[in-house]
């Protein structure tokens, strides 16, 4: 793990942040146009520009819950939960409804009567209007409205566990690509003394070669050695600055196309293994309790138990109250009748489909298979979450047994090398006895850095698995 060591709960910390910046609570939030910083060429220089300090690995996390394109997604996709949530919940809310219409008659057929004691009257409207406001509510929808409040709840917490979910994929991304530089970059010291430390053996061998103490052979051995080492460095500069590639996308910044071998994104912290200790029944408890892909799948299920309580609403009745204000003109045309009426208006309607042509049992036939699919959708997904602890669990068993075999080999591995030059300088050791002790210090001090690097990741994805 890092001297800057994230905590154990720091996803779930960082969660409460990122999901205050979605606009869940009522606020949405303003579309960010700016381009991700600090990699991001300067506006008066060509350059990229340097981060100000070297980032530990909590700053990278912190830099990710920003940036990180999975996250930004992921705060879409809540933002589009938020607006089903609204649809949903609609059905259980009153409508306000707006009326209007305007005719004309052209060359209407006048038709005449009359009361009795007066004259002739007729139908002679040319122009006719009407207009109208009616609120309607439903109050009974077979279940239907109950069962979409209940749907609009489930809804939205289904989307903050999914962001939940990516939060901790994300985090472990950055740690895990946060350790790969840390590795990467030690391993080019490791490589670089390596050479170093042939070229000294060639160095000497060639000088004791011109003094006439070595055969040829000794020279072309180092030389060969020499030359085989330089690709093991080559291949270290390699991989470090793909490491720094890859913990670049996962901050969400874009390394611009002039940067090539040193991108200016520099790492606080070294490799260490803090110990962390944790019993697979407990891991396993964790994970089934906290992990939030099985919470999502429960979630689920109960959508869609609701949604079977929505299919089967159609075979009941749908009863709604009305009621509203309305306006139109007389279709009259005389001075003492009322050209234009206005009033209030009131009721209630019942609608019943008895045979809608199986629509109803479609629905309801297919909102219960799915609720059968869901049930061993969890309980899948609860095998694949064992074995993700088990597999993780046995990962992090293996990475300890490596660190603990490897602590004092790099100690021993310089001291064989100390003794072996001294003996070759003596003359009583040999120059491959001392290429040995080189290689075998190498090799030491990789297996070192690797170990504590697997640690670290196998620590990580522990920790994931757990669900923290």
């Amino acid at each position: 793990m890092m001297t800057n060591r994230i905590q154990p709960n720091y996803a779930l910390a960082a969660l409460s942040v990122t999901l205050a910046m979605t606009g869940m609570a009522g606020a949405s939030p303003a579309a960010d146009t700016n381009p991700p910083p600090a990699l991001q060429p300067a506006a008066t220089n060509s350059h990229p520009v340097l981060p100000s300090r070297p980032l530990a690995l909590a700053e990278c996390l912190d830099i990710a819950l920003q940036q990180n394109a999975n996250i930004q997604k992921s705060k879409s996709d809540i933002e589009a939960a938020y607006g089903v949530v609204i649809q949903t919940r609609a059905i259980a809310l009153p409508k306000l409804q707006g009326t209007g219409n305007y005719q004309y008659n052209d060359q209407i057929e006048t038709l005449p009567f009359s009361f009795p004691g007066s004259s002739v009257n007729s139908f002679t409207k040319v122009h006719s209007w009407n207009a109208g406001l009616r609120i309607v509510q439903s109050l009974y929808e077979g279940g239907r409205v109950k069962s979409a409040l209940h749907t609009a709840r489930l809804t939205k917490e289904q989307a903050l566990l999914q962001h939940q979910t990516v939060v901790m994929d994300t985090v472990l991304a950055v740690r895990v690509a946060f350790y790969d530089v840390l590795m990467s970059e030690q391993q080019i010291v490791v490589q670089e003394a390596s050479v170093k430390l042939l070229q000294k053996e060639l160095d000497d061998t060639t000088r004791r070669y011109n003094a006439g103490t070595v055969p040829r052979f000794n020279v072309l051995r180092s030389e060969v050695e020499l030359a085989n080492a330089k690709p093991k460095l080559f291949h270290a500069k390699n991989a470090y600055r793909i490491a720094k590639n890859n913990l670049a996308l996962a901050l969400g910044y874009r390394v611009p196309p002039t940067v090539w071998e040193d991108i200016p994104l520099q790492l606080a912290g070294k490799l260490d293994a803090e110990p962390f200790q944790v019993e697979l029944p407990i891991a396993l408890a964790d994970a089934l309790e906290k992990r939030p892909e099985l919470a999502q799948l429960r979630k689920a299920e109960r959508l869609r138990w609701e949604a079977v309580k929505t299919a089967k609403s159609g075979y009941l009745p749908s009863v709604q109250l009305f009621g509203g204000y309305g306006w139109r003109n007389s279709t009259f045309q005389q001075e003492y009748l009322i050209n234009d009426v206005a009033g209030w208006n009131a009721g209630a309607q019942v609608t019943w489909n008895f045979f809608d042509g199986q629509l109803t049992k479609g629905k309801v036939r297919e909102a219960e298979a799915l609720l059968a699919k869901s049930k061993t959708e969890i309980e899948d997904k609860t095998r694949q979450v064992e074995l993700d602890v088990r597999t993780a669990y046995s990962s992090f068993v293996e990475a300890q047994e490596v660190l603990e075999s490897q602590k004092k080999v790099v100690e021993q591995a310089e001291e064989a090398l100390r003794l072996a030059m001294a003996r070759e300088d003596a003359g009583a050791g040999t120059q491959l006895d001392t290429l040995n002790a080189q290689t075998a210090l190498t090799q030491a001090r990789t297996t070192q850095i690797q170990a504590l690097h697997d640690y670290a990741v196998a620590r990580a994805r522990l920790e994931r698995a757990m669900g923290k």
